[in-house]
């Protein structure tokens, strides 16, 4: 009885290429490298015949023959002006949760100036850009349409960009029309920073709500009420010392950022007066911390407002879909800093 001949096999390479396993498998490298990655457009049939053969080839994808094959990088840049700050911190945890889960990493860019596109050899190196509230007349932005890859803004609706925002100004409008319903008509506004070399629309927008709401209550709107914060707790000190400063003081405060409120909050208790009882203050972005200091501010999704926005531009990158604008609700946390004006 003759034996069978079995079936010849492939010989085990322990340094196969992607082209091996794309001779193998009878397809082409990028289809490899979509199989490989779990990426849409690859059917199952054709999928289970790359894993298979790249199990047979003893094959470990590299990024950069990924990259090689697909002509991209699986690389998103982040264009931010901070990183500590906690609106920013959590935007950008909000776009890296997304890029994992698509293996694709973060290049992030520090922008102090609006100009680090100018300065930084981005090009090529990047699948998308993420722009984190830059003006749309930063020289940043006009740089980054020049690279031909999909691109987000947030906060910022820029023409041809995908972009998440939140209506900043209909947020201080529901601030200070908190205030003034509780009977308040001296409001204070401290505001995010204002001597910036960038100017970004989203103080702009904020100290437009507050104007708006005092107008619409007939509340005439007093400059010396209006205080540079800087966009940081000790800014929110500073401006709270030079309200309490004041011959008449307010008898609230709308700040445009829980993290400056907080530092409001600080001056108050220190020079020993009692909120709300003597003066009511509200933020503007429900900090974690919020919580802790009994704040009552407005609420955006910082992190999901990132993550959205990662998504996409991850849909451009990966499936050739048209660019989105989503804009992101906010709301009002009533916490125990507000109360009606004291009693004269």
């Amino acid at each position: 009885m003759t034996k069978k001949a079995s079936q010849p096999q492939p010989p085990v390479q322990t340094n196969a290429s992607i082209e091996d396993v794309a001779r193998l498998a009878k397809v082409s490298g990028g289809t490899v490298s979509r199989a490989l990655r779990n990426l849409p457009n690859v059917s199952a049939k054709t999928r289970a015949k790359v894993l298979e053969a790249a199990a047979q080839l003893n094959y470990t994808a590299s990024p950069s023959a990924s990259s090689l094959a697909s002509g991209k990088m699986s690389t998103i840049g982040v264009i931010t002006p901070y990183v500590s700050r906690w609106f920013f911190a959590q935007a950008i945890n909000g776009i890296e949760e997304v890029l994992q889960r698509e293996r694709f990493d973060l290049v992030l860019y520090i922008d102090e100036d609006g100009k680090t596109f100018q300065s930084l050899p981005m090009r090529r190196k990047v699948d998308g850009v993420l722009l984190l509230t830059l003006p749309s007349d930063s020289p940043d932005v006009e740089g980054v349409k020049n690279l031909g890859v999909p691109v987000g803004s947030l906060h910022v609706a820029i023409d041809g960009f995908s972009s998440v925002l939140i209506d900043d100004v209909a947020g201080s409008v529901m601030a200070t029309d908190h205030l003034i319903g509780l009977g308040h008509r001296r409001i204070a506004s401290v505001t995010l920073e204002q001597n910036s070399s960038i100017k970004f629309r989203t103080g702009e927008e904020r100290s437009d709500g507050y104007r708006r709401s005092l107008k619409a209550a007939g509340i005439k709107v007093d400059p010396k009420l209006i205080i540079n914060g800087r966009s940081t707790v000790e800014g929110g000190q500073e401006a709270g010392a030079q309200l309490l400063s004041l011959p008449e003081r307010p008898t609230a405060i709308f700040v445009q950022s829980d993290e400056m409120a907080m530092g409001v909050l600080h001056t108050i208790r220190r020079a020993g007066l009692r909120c709300p009882e003597d003066i009511s203050v509200i933020g503007f972005d429900d900090h974690e911390l919020s919580k802790v200091f009994d704040l009552t501010t407005v609420a955006q999704p910082a992190h999901d407002q990132g993550a959205l926005l990662a998504e996409h531009v991850m849909a451009q990158v990966l499936n050739g879909a048209a660019p989105e604008t989503t804009t992101l609700k906010t709301h009002l946390v009533i916490r125990g800093t507000t109360a009606p004006p004291p009693k004269k």
